[in-house]
């Protein structure tokens, strides 16, 4: 089955469609919101994060649990309080981001503090704030919250990030449960770790964390994972110390191009049924999903400034730039590319590149599109850690957003002026 622009219907994120040659989010055509607002423009669609968010519900139904959406993978106040209102708490991993959190209304107690880098600053923020737990991620660190916390009279609430040594099969850049990588415990310092934690005064320990990467689209990363946890907490508890709730982190893929992650529900029916039959069914469950909820809600949409032909390379120069959209020129990372109104005629094989000045920056190689210069383009599945990671490099402006909701568009971020980016910096006095 195609789409009215010939593209496989697959190809299209739940909630993004074709209607009458038009690209829609949800009730709205894409082109009106680009003339509307400009290019390049985040547009992401509030029914795609819902219905990605139902699905880790369902899976987790009747059982103790608390989702916290990962933030890092898009932060932008308004998707965080699209989450937060819908029960979620946050993952954060910044003294930033924790101004976020509250800011979009989370509770306190269903923020999560991971990272492996927090500053007695953050850590002083997070436990005046009254945060849930933090994650900590080497011994150091939890010399350093025991010593923040006894200095205000406190208790840290703590879970260690254990590293596994489990193979995520995803890029090394977003692998965090191997050895070689700097996330976590290693697995077989954990237990020493906790009979340390428990003898901290200025601690409690409540649980323990694992977190083995990010675009994980197999179940049995994360069954060799539990498998681990579990065994440690067992050992953990032999040794008199409680852990309240096991933390299976995030990392579930989506379909960038023609991946097949697992759905949320049916990974978690089995991961469930790992922890029944080992009997670890009544314990609480943490998870902290991030580009799963928010990737394929988003597309960046730009607009086609030149086409440059050439002996071996076709160029098709568009107004976003690795700015806008670091991952391919991060990770070498795919993103479908589809017109907001398709064409008539052959395509060519462009290069999909942007105008910063850099030959890192492209957006896509070898697409087959028929286009004009002037013509709107629709970078999909753009949700998550594209509009986080974007940057002002060539003095750029950050890109406008807009959040969908049937028939109706919210701006939620205006688009970004070099004014706005000169309002902190102060120029040398006259000569």
């Amino acid at each position: 089955m195609t789409t009215s622009s010939g593209q496989p219907a697959s190809s299209l994120p739940p909630h993004f469609a074709y209607q009458n040659q038009r690209l829609m989010a949800e009730n709205l055509p894409l082109d009106r919101l680009a003339r509307e607002h400009g290019t390049p423009l985040f547009v992401y669609s509030r029914a795609a994060i819902l219905e990605a968010l139902a699905a880790y519900q369902r899976g987790l139904a009747g059982r103790a649990h608390l989702i916290c959406y990962a933030m890092k993978a898009n932060s932008s106040l308004a998707i965080l309080q699209t989450l937060v209102r819908a029960g979620c708490g946050l993952d954060i991993v910044s003294g930033g981001e924790l101004d976020r959190a509250l800011a979009a209304g989370a509770e306190p107690s269903k923020v999560i503090f991971s990272g492996v880098g927090k500053t007695r600053a953050e850590m002083r923020q997070a436990l005046t704030a009254g945060i849930g737990c933090f994650n900590v991620e080497s011994r150091a660190e939890l010399d350093v919250l025991d010593e923040v916390a006894r200095d205000m009279g406190l208790r840290a609430p703590v879970s260690v990030r254990v590293n596994p040594n489990v193979d995520a099969r995803t890029h090394p850049y977003i692998s965090t449960g191997l050895k070689g990588n700097k996330f976590g415990i290693a697995h077989e310092e954990v237990i020493s770790t906790y009979r340390h934690a428990a003898t901290c005064q200025g601690l409690r320990v409540v649980g323990i964390d694992c977190h083995i990467g990010s675009q994980i689209t197999q179940t049995a990363p994360y069954l060799d994972a539990m498998d681990r946890v579990l065994d440690l907490v067992q050992a953990i508890e032999g040794e008199g110390v409680t852990i309240e709730h096991i933390d299976f982190g995030g990392g579930l893929g989506i379909d960038y191009q023609d991946d097949a992650p697992p759905e949320a529900d049916t990974l978690w029916a089995q991961l469930l049924q790992r922890m029944d039959a080992r009997g670890f069914g009544d314990r609480k469950i943490f998870i902290e999903p991030g580009r799963s909820l928010v990737g394929n809600a988003g597309v960046c949409l730009t607009e086609v400034l030149y086409l440059k032909p050439g002996e071996h390379k076709n160029f098709l120069i568009v107004d976003a730039a690795m700015n806008d959209l670091p991952r391919p020129a991060m990770y070498q990372a795919f993103h479908r590319i589809v017109p907001l109104t398709p064409r008539e005629g052959e395509p060519t094989t462009w290069d999909v590149v942007g105008p910063v000045c850099e030959s890192g920056d492209w957006i896509g190689r070898d697409r087959a599109l028929a286009v004009q210069q002037g013509d709107l383009l629709a970078v999909l599945s753009a949700g998550a850690y594209c509009m986080s990671m974007a940057s002002n490099y060539n003095t750029r402006g950050r890109a406008a957003e807009v959040l969908v909701d049937g028939e109706d568009a919210i701006l939620i971020r205006a688009r970004e002026t070099a004014a706005d980016q000169l309002r902190t910096e102060r120029a040398l006095p006259a000569v």
